[in-house]
């Protein structure tokens, strides 16, 4: 402990990152930096600023990282289709970078010999900030205090805050029993009644979109530009990454498109109930791949599918700043170069339908693919010989069984 000297904390200014400030200053000696990210979480973080001035916090970091975060990590996700155990669209796993990354500039700034961040040691989120920490800056040193304090309980956490006049809080209302976590991308939701695997979630759980039985009657039409696999537009607007996610969040979940009910393995070995609502990641993914399916060639588009489970894997155990992420995120971009083009979609009682997809890069050839007269297009006689070739094993394999 009296190797550090100065610390920078990931501070949201809750309960729990206020007492690791707190814990942190009394256990190490250190002195504290706090940063806070605004990647859409929807909260107002100036309250943390006064938070960490009361501890008396000198250094404050407070950056608005929402165009950063989309454009740089959850486009590029995107654009490989990526989805974890089938359904996941990894909405907390893509931020957690971003974080690391910040983290670790701030460290460098500041002079800093250590990070450290509030989760706990039962989770994958460790695992994504140390992982992207380590692979920046190697010699840093982590302090992750829920592998190292005694304060495992809410309860001993409130008291500990008492006893050090930490304020806490006391939100109005009825307060969510559920542990959250939020960005431009999702809100996840985990605890309370939903570690038993059988229980129902309750639909006033739901903070961004409606349910499908009260969604609108009439549905909602969008066409999506895309250049080099990446939305620019919605219906002929031109919007920045941050306000498309945004735009689409707002409409997809008036529509009740994007929630999500899982049971997930952690890296860490456990099984995990989660649900996550991702309204705008659903449309993306969605127009996305209809749009590769005009413009990729079949080769490539299957060669993405086959490594896109891996690449998952990757961003949901936290090696996005390994270097086989990096390779395989320049084999997808390459892929994306004539990924151009338009999709027209339809929202309506929680689906997400294509309706139209039109491309200047089409691989689509009416002449070919008509039922009517080719005009010779094609040679229908061809099929015969490459039917008869690729079934020369099985014949052979099939005689041999008589």
């Amino acid at each position: 402990m009296d190797e550090v000297k100065k610390a920078v904390l990931a501070y949201s200014g809750g309960l729990d990152t206020s007492i690791i400030l707190k814990w942190l200053q009394d256990e190490y000696h250190c002195e504290v930096v706090t940063f806070t990210a605004d990647i859409g979480q929807g909260e107002e973080l100036e309250p943390a600023r006064i938070k960490a001035q009361q501890f008396g916090i000198k250094e404050i970091y407070i950056e608005d990282l929402r165009e950063e975060f989309v454009r740089d990590y959850v486009f590029p996700m995107f654009r490989a289709n990526t989805i974890y155990e089938g359904e996941y669209l990894l909405g907390t796993s893509i931020a957690r970078p971003l974080i690391a990354k910040y983290l670790v500039e701030i460290a460098n700034k500041t002079g800093a010999d250590a990070i450290s961040h509030g989760a706990t040691g039962k989770g994958n989120d460790q695992v994504r900030f140390e992982l992207g920490a380590y692979a920046l800056k190697p010699d840093v040193k982590v302090i992750a205090p829920w592998r190292e304090w005694d304060l495992n309980s809410r309860e001993k956490l409130l008291a500990y805050a008492e006893q050090h006049n930490i304020p806490v809080e006391q939100k109005r209302g009825k307060q969510s029993p559920y542990s959250m976590d939020a960005n431009l991308l999702h809100i996840s939701y985990e605890g309370g009644e939903l570690e038993d695997p059988w229980s129902m979630p309750n639909d006033e759980m739901w903070r961004w979109s409606v349910s499908p039985e009260k969604a609108p009657d009439k549905p909602t039409e969008l066409e999506l530009t895309f250049v080099k696999g990446d939305i620019v537009a919605i219906n002929g607007q031109s919007m920045t990454p941050g306000q498309i996610l945004a735009y689409l969040n707002k409409v997809a979940g008036d529509n009740g498109v994007g929630r999500l009910d899982l049971v997930e393995n952690r890296y860490v070995g456990m099984k995990s109930r989660g649900c996550y609502e991702t309204p705008g990641g659903t449309v993306m993914l969605k127009a996305h791949r209809a749009i590769e399916s005009l413009t990729l060639d079949r080769e490539v588009a299957h060669l993405k599918d086959e490594l896109m489970p891996k690449y998952a894997n990757l961003v949901y155990n936290g090696y996005w700043w390994s270097p086989e992420r990096k390779l395989l995120q320049t084999l997808i971009d390459e892929s994306q170069l004539n990924v151009n083009g338009v999709v027209r979609i339809s929202l309506y009682k929680g689906n997400v339908i294509v309706t139209g997809r039109k491309s200047d890069n089409s691989l689509f050839d009416e002449n070919i693919a008509t039922f009517e007269d080719d005009a010779g297009a094609y040679n229908q006689r061809d099929a015969e010989g490459f039917i008869k070739l690729n079934a020369l094993r099985m014949r052979i394999a099939a005689k041999l069984a008589k």
